[in-house]
């Protein structure tokens, strides 16, 4: 199968097309025919080395965690499952090895759920991983009705998809972006703030005393958090490791089909939307990586087939 792979890290110069086996299917799993595949951060910084003291590393790489396509072949034992079936994953693996970036993918049933009929391939593939953080910090923080939430960088993939969360749940929401993704953070029923010095002021001045919880998906913003934070709130960063010795709470997100599915009912009747800002071909990966790498994008960047 055709397929981007790297054999060492390295920036996006290490990613080139390959051609590789096609992934076995194991009893339990099945195999993905891949229509889209989301970028993320993780992805590159993986590449880069970054989490080489996190996760074991089994070269070649395909890099990749999101995916949304059809399924092409299923494992003994997985009566969840029928050929032909359209899905979709975050499908994180302990080892990095085997990833989204391909024709096919082999995954645990477990970790995959039925695409949500009205989300095309693209907006499918950008939904797993930023809707499964979101889902998951708000959880972590146990927001509850006409509190106010904090969220730092509301305009990033996470960001956006806790607002909608958040909002959904009667939560008042504050969330800090540059003021060119001001109109879409209220558009998603959020106060936006510009981020960056005098931003404890700027919450200050809204009438609040404090906020009942902060979700920071920036990082580089305890001293804001901790400032701004009531007695007794709570706060969770995907960002920053330092929290947990603040009393906050270090988010790394679980893939589960069981809370995808979740977001899937969320997306079914309307309360959630996903943005998606670019869409590159399989064989220009490297490209989507320097855009994301570049932070300046107002949505997703999501992979679509090969073309070449």
């Amino acid at each position: 199968m055709k397929a981007m792979s790297y054999s060492q890290y390295g920036g996006s110069e290490v990613l080139t097309q390959s051609q590789l086996p096609t992934p076995k299917v194991a009893p339990g799993s099945v195999l993905i025919r891949v229509k889209a595949a989301g970028v993320n951060p993780v992805d590159w910084k993986i590449m880069s080395g970054g989490l080489d003291a996190l996760m074991d590393v089994n070269f070649p790489v395909i890099p990749g965690w999101d995916v949304a396509g059809v399924v092409a072949a299923v494992g003994f034992d997985t009566p969840e499952f029928t050929v032909g079936d359209e899905v979709y994953s975050y499908g994180r693996r302990d080892t990095v090895h085997g990833g989204t970036f391909a024709e096919l993918v082999a995954l645990p049933a477990a970790i995959v759920a039925h695409k949500p009929a009205g989300l095309s391939w693209e907006l499918a593939a950008a939904l797993p991983l930023t809707g499964l953080t979101a889902q998951r910090t708000l959880d972590a923080l146990g927001v509850a009705e006409e509190q106010t939430l904090l969220i730092h960088n509301g305009s990033g993939g996470v960001g956006r998809t806790a607002i909608q969360l958040a909002v959904n749940d009667g939560v008042r929401v504050i969330a800090t972006a540059s003021p060119k993704n001001h109109d879409r953070m209220r558009e998603l029923g959020a106060i936006p703030l510009s981020y960056g010095p005098g931003l404890v002021e700027r919450v200050q001045e809204l009438g609040l005393e404090g906020v009942d919880a902060v979700a920071d998906f920036a990082g580089g913003v305890l001293t804001e958090t901790l400032a701004l934070l009531k007695a007794g709130g709570r706060h969770a960063s995907i960002a920053d490791w330092s929290v947990t010795q603040h009393g906050g709470q270090y988010v790394w997100v679980r893939p589960d089909a069981s809370e995808l599915e979740r977001l899937s009912l969320l997306v079914e009747d309307g309360t959630l939307s996903v943005d998606v800002a670019q869409t590159f071909p399989m064989q220009d990966a490297a490209q989507a990586f320097e855009a994301s790498m570049s932070g300046h994008g107002t949505g997703k960047i999501v992979l679509t087939e090969f073309t070449n």
